[in-house]
């Protein structure tokens, strides 16, 4: 492997690391907002939909210019925007404006994932791709469960609004880091030739995979998880809050018990998935997700939360590597960016609509029963929809 691509896999794994400590930042912090600005639990999933919405419509457009544009200024710039965006959370005095700086949050995280996806796969071997995305993954367990650990001592020591702070001020730090490490991938002379270079050929392109039935089949079980993931990261600390009458730090500390015990699953089925195959690998993910989820619907303690969370954390790691293998398993290598983008469009439909609906549901019922259903439910239906290519097994590089 080329000695640039160890640098690209680091650099993806610091910017996974902080575009997903960001992310679920909101869950963890939210207690705390929620407390001061005295807001409903469908107003609260509102504003993390925010977020999705924006990330949702910009992730399809960007992974597919990260084809065609300069990868390194395309995720240092972003990176930084949405960094900025973090950082002023700290600043915002008003709901209003914290649907603001969350959108742009949402902006600058649509370009850091599939454009980093895309290009650690154009840098790696095809039997190593697996294993480089599990590596460059890991960065999300290693960064959510860092600072999982991190917030509750700076709330506890100073408010809430320090720890967006702390939060954008290490992003931007990240963002000139890429600046310096990421480089545009090396194309075969055959392969250059090949590439997308105008608008006219760009779109037959991605007609013939918007007519594939694979790309719809993953794309819908993509959008199955995305619902499933915002269940426990948006609201499983409130839940172990109101429902268990735990303490801000143990609750907090459920999200770093997923984000480490996804680590161990990065590792394992992330490499496992280029021998075993990416759709075995995706559907042992949804089964063991949805299973957790009721797990904790169940949980009558805090160490049985504590193993629910290690359990989703384990089949939640490997998700995102192995969706994004599949991208240069069933189609042009060329197009991986787009297709990698096309399904964030997916993930992002599922993570609009997640912590609306759970909000609602918990406002209605009062309690959470249905939020943990709705999570059982969205994970084995993530799996059953892979069957049908299970059963073709067109194109399973894996």
């Amino acid at each position: 492997m080329h000695k640039r691509a160890y640098l690209i896999i680091i650099s993806g794994f610091l910017t996974l690391s902080i575009v997903y400590a960001i992310r679920y930042a909101y869950g963890m912090l939210l207690p705390d907002m929620l407390a001061e600005w005295r807001i409903s639990k469908v107003k609260a999933g509102s504003l993390f939909s925010v977020y999705f919405v924006v990330y949702t419509c910009c992730a399809p457009v960007l992974g597919a210019l990260s084809d065609l544009l300069n990868y390194r200024l395309l995720i240092s710039a972003f990176c930084a925007l949405m960094s900025i965006g973090a950082l002023m959370m700290g600043f915002t005095n008003n709901f209003v404006q914290a649907y603001i700086l969350f959108a742009i949050v949402g902006l600058g995280a649509a370009a850091c994932y599939a454009p980093m996806a895309a290009l650690v796969l154009k840098w790696v071997s095809s039997n190593r791709r697996g294993t480089a995305l599990s590596f460059v993954t890991m960065g999300v367990g290693v960064g959510v469960t860092f600072w999982a650990l991190l917030l509750p001592a700076i709330v506890s020591a100073s408010h809430w609004k320090i720890g967006w702070i702390s939060l954008g001020g290490v992003g931007l730090g990240i963002a000139l880091l890429n600046l310096i490490l990421i480089r545009n991938p090396l194309e075969a002379p055959e392969e250059r030739g090949k590439m997308v270079t105008t608008l006219q050929s760009f779109y037959k392109s991605y007609h013939i995979i918007l007519f594939d039935k694979i790309f719809w089949v993953i794309g819908i079980s993509y959008l199955l998880m995305g619902f499933n993931v915002l269940i426990p990261f948006g609201f499983l600390p409130i839940y172990a809050r109101e429902e268990l009458s735990l303490s801000f730090a143990v609750s907090t500390r459920l999200i770093a018990m997923i984000a480490f015990f996804s680590i161990f699953g990065q590792l394992i089925l992330g490499t496992l998935s280029d021998k075993l195959g990416r759709i075995n690998v995706m559907m042992t993910c949804g089964l063991i997700m949805g299973a957790a989820c009721l797990l904790m619907l169940l949980s009558p303690s805090a160490w049985m939360l504590h193993l629910a969370a290690a359990s989703y954390g384990f089949g939640y790691g490997a998700v995102w590597p192995v969706y994004a293998a599949c991208a240069s398993d069933f189609f042009p290598r060329t197009n991986t960016g787009g297709v990698v983008g096309l399904w964030t469009l997916f993930l992002g439909i599922g993570s609009i609509f997640s912590p609306v609906i759970c909000g609602w549901s918990i406002d209605q019922t009062q309690g959470y029963t249905w939020v943990f259903l709705f999570g059982t439910l969205s994970g084995v239906l993530a799996t059953v929809s892979l069957l049908m290519i299970r059963r073709s097994r067109r194109g399973d590089a894996g």
